[in-house]
């Protein structure tokens, strides 16, 4: 889920990567980091925190150069430490190398272990850094091809950019799990996690890389190459779920019509009789607008949400979520007292957060609270890029619809189906990963078994 930005041959290429990373904050709050080209040395720094905390105005000022790219994290694999900071930088044959990446690689664990009985000496425990020693072991004149080299022994979501002294690359795997775009600012090419980050900077978007594309930018020149195409694409749904800001354009489509059609759907699958429909913020807005569309119950900002805190969901630890709950929602007494509340959220994941919600509407005087939720139940976790590492953790892969009811204590509780939510999108349906609803994993994946400490596929039945 991490946010990823770039600029090549931009004057001010270290201040723009660093307001395309404010409006990517969204997709990683753990750490922020940034790394230019001065001509000379790569300039990195990195930190703790959201952008606004690394990134300084003296830290801005020893980032010069005209070349440029950062990352805000979201940790799927390695500890939320600072050495798990991107972007990660490093010496080789073929001169610096910088990195970052938003996905996970589902043989990350398996490459790694190979490395290392080669001897390859790791500086971090993120994914992201097998593709550095891959590059390291096959050096070519051109540093393109060692990445293409590397890309073919990794499997999994990945989208990359990678700064050198030559110049800015871009890849996206064969799958195109992860979006990445392209766009054009002031003559410069720049990339990024999704296009919300060019509206800020004027930037003009010029599409999505395809799955495979690897994209290199040398000064005004543009060189594209192709990784070997997945038979059938498998771009992440959830990104329209959940991830991406509404404002943006993913896979072709509108982030925030995409959301309203489903909340459209949702009304017309799982009609209740109510007074008003609430929406919980921020993901679940345009869902919730949908829903009072479809059913032609009134829609009212029922919850204010406090955006100086960040989303619960991405914070790493459960005690942080239980008490982000009521630090970030507060529901508006007047708009709900003595009503029934239609309450739209996007996903159920754990529930706690969900019963924490639903009891708030009460205490605010709610007379019935019916949750909508505007995506299926979450029964799978995600090897792709989301941090939901085991099946216990999800509510939906233990209990039925009426247990999960009972536990969230809402009066009723319905989910959008698959169908529903894929009939909300553009693209053919079999072109997004759904896996995290349907255990259909159509990357292989393996990790290390951390009690026998050797390393075992992951498969649909392996979960059950």
């Amino acid at each position: 889920m991490c946010g990823i930005f770039g600029i090549e041959s931009h004057d001010e290429a270290a201040s723009f990567v660093y307001l395309g990373l404010y409006a990517l904050q969204h997709r990683g709050q753990e750490s922020a980091g940034l790394v230019a080209w001065d001509g000379t040395r790569m300039c990195v720094e990195r930190g703790m925190g959201q952008v606004a905390d690394v990134f300084r105005p003296a830290v801005l000022e020893r980032l010069g150069g005209q070349r440029a790219l950062g990352h805000t994290r979201y940790s799927t694999t390695g500890t939320s430490v600072l050495s798990n900071a991107q972007p990660i930088v490093v010496k080789t044959a073929m001169g610096p190398i910088a990195i970052v990446h938003n996905g996970h690689l589902s043989n990350g664990a398996e490459v790694r272990e190979r490395l290392e009985r080669r001897g390859s000496i790791f500086q971090t425990t993120s994914d992201t850094e097998v593709i550095l020693h891959l590059m390291a072991m096959n050096p070519r004149p051109d540093v393109v091809d060692s990445l293409l080299l590397a890309l073919q022994e990794v499997r999994g979501a990945y989208s990359l950019l990678l700064l050198t002294d030559q110049g800015l690359i871009a890849a996206r795997d064969p799958h195109g799990f992860r979006p990445l775009v392209m766009g054009e600012c002031q003559g410069a090419r720049c990339f990024s996690s999704e296009s919300c980050a060019f509206d800020l900077l004027g930037a003009t978007s010029l599409g999505e890389l395809e799955p495979g594309e690897v994209v290199a930018v040398r000064g005004r020149d543009i060189e594209r190459y192709s990784l070997p195409k997945a038979q059938v694409p498998a771009r992440c749904v959830f990104e329209h779920v959940y991830f991406a800001r509404p404002d943006s354009e993913v896979f072709g489509d509108a982030v925030s019509e995409v959301r309203t059609a489903m909340g459209v759907r949702l009304a017309e699958e799982s009609p209740v009789s109510a007074d008003v429909v609430v929406p919980v913020p921020d993901s679940g807005l345009f869902p919730a607008i949908g829903f009072s569309r479809g059913s032609d119950i009134p829609f009212e900002h029922g919850m204010i949400r406090n955006h100086y805190v960040g989303r619960t969901f991405i914070q790493p630890e459960q005690s942080i979520r239980d008490f982000g709950v009521r630090v970030k929602l507060n529901p508006v007494r007047r708009l709900i007292e003595g009503r029934r509340i239609v309450l739209v959220d996007d996903s159920i994941v754990r529930g706690t957060t969900s019963r924490k919600i639903v009891r708030m509407v009460r205490e605010a005087g709610a007379t019935e609270v019916h949750l909508r939720i505007s995506s299926p139940p979450t029964r799978w976790p995600c090897h792709y890029g989301i941090d939901t590492p085991r099946r216990d953790d999800l509510i939906a892969a233990r209990y039925d619809l009426e247990e999960i009811l009972g536990y969230v204590e809402a009066d009723s509780l319905a989910y959008l189906s698959l169908e529903g939510l894929l009939d909300s999108v553009s693209g053919p349906p079999d072109s997004y990963c759904n896996a995290c609803w349907t255990g259909d994993y159509r990357v292989p994946i393996s990790t290390i078994d951390p009690k026998q400490g050797r390393l075992f596929p992951i498969r649909t039945e392996d979960s059950q």
